[in-house]
């Protein structure tokens, strides 16, 4: 389907596509952060990645390392869409919010998956020690080089009148590559490396973009309640 009518169908269903605009829906500054055409698995370096000139993917760059990503607009309750590429042994992360993280890393074949494995729900950290990582429940990674997708319906979390917080943000369904991975998994509170400390009713969408070489295209997000 043509990218004009993917982004008309996107809209009339309420989604919004991320990437319709290349990178205006970002906040400043992007780094090094561009739109491309295709985004591949560089054919003389695996653990790199080469572009070419056009619209509809973005990457971070050549060097696979600059700042992190995140959205103009702030979301609650959301509904979201990633697709994503990564080489050999890279890494990046969604961050829901900018507080919560689901881990994109290259983790194909790996028969015991962690947290920081790819559908993990990164560990929080906390005087020099990380805890409440959740790994997902099967490794459903595909080869480096290949496009996988992340599907997730996630709750923001709940406060009273007063500010005070009487709900955990919560990934209530996660489905990798079609795989769920994840149902109704509470995070106490914003997760290693994330862009805020606090905790709010709403946040940006994050991309992590310094880790390691990173594309992402038909990026897509459905709020589900009023934020």
């Amino acid at each position: 389907m043509p990218a004009m009518l993917r982004v008309l169908a996107a809209a009339a269903e309420g989604w919004t596509d991320l990437l319709s605009g290349g990178l205006a829906g970002w906040r400043e500054p992007v780094g090094a952060w561009a739109e491309a055409g295709e985004v591949r698995v560089c054919a003389t370096n695996p653990a790199t990645l080469e572009a070419a000139p056009g619209r509809g993917v973005i990457w971070n760059g050549p060097r696979g390392k600059t700042r992190n990503l995140l959205t103009r607009s702030e979301f609650g309750d959301v509904e979201v869409h990633v697709e994503f590429l990564l080489p050999q042994r890279s890494n990046s992360g969604v961050y829901l919010m900018g507080r919560y993280e689901i881990q994109v890393f290259d983790s194909h074949g790996v028969t015991d998956p962690k947290h920081s494995d790819c559908g993990g729900i990164y560990q929080r950290w906390a005087d020099g020690r990380g805890f409440e990582g959740r790994p997902p429940r099967v490794n459903a990674s595909q080869p480096a080089g290949e496009w996988q997708t992340f599907d997730i319906v996630f709750r923001a979390p709940r406060f009273d009148a007063a500010g005070r917080k009487i709900a955990h943000a919560c990934f209530v369904r996660v489905v990798h590559n079609g795989v769920v991975i994840h149902e109704e998994a509470e995070v106490t509170g914003p997760t290693r490396a994330a862009a805020f400390d606090d905790e709010r009713p709403t946040g940006p969408l994050m991309l992590q973009g310094d880790h390691g070489p990173v594309a992402y295209r038909n990026l897509r997000i459905r709020p589900l309640s009023p934020p």
